[in-house]
């Protein structure tokens, strides 16, 4: 069974998909000057554009990693998150306090969900 790679550099790959299984990797915020909610929004949006170029969406959510930098904004990613899901069956998930790549960024979001 093959592997189909996008959005590609030396580094690594925005999508993996495998067996109908689309794989992301953790998206972060483009502009790193919003609040909290507003960065979860930003990566959200970025979630639904690389599931609709893999062939899905979050109504195909399988799993979700969530990693915050400060527990005390986790109400507002959780504002975010539930206003994205909109109704959708939410996917399994762990969230956890973590300290990011670039100390600007408050949010990264990590998931997997079925293609079709």
């Amino acid at each position: 069974m093959s592997v189909t790679y996008h959005d590609s550099n030396a580094r690594m790959s925005q999508i993996a998909i495998h067996n109908g299984t689309v794989y992301l990797a953790g998206q972060v915020p483009a502009d790193a000057t919003a609040d909290m909610k507003g960065q979860t929004e930003q990566v959200l949006t970025r979630i639904d554009e690389l599931l609709e170029k893999a062939g899905s969406s979050k109504a195909q959510l399988i799993s979700a990693q969530v990693w915050v930098t400060d527990m005390a904004e986790f109400d507002q990613m959780n504002a975010a998150w539930e206003a994205w899901l909109d109704g959708h069956t939410p996917p399994v998930r762990a969230a956890l306090e973590a300290k990011l790549a670039k100390p600007e960024w408050k949010v990264e979001i990590m998931v997997v969900a079925a293609q079709g």
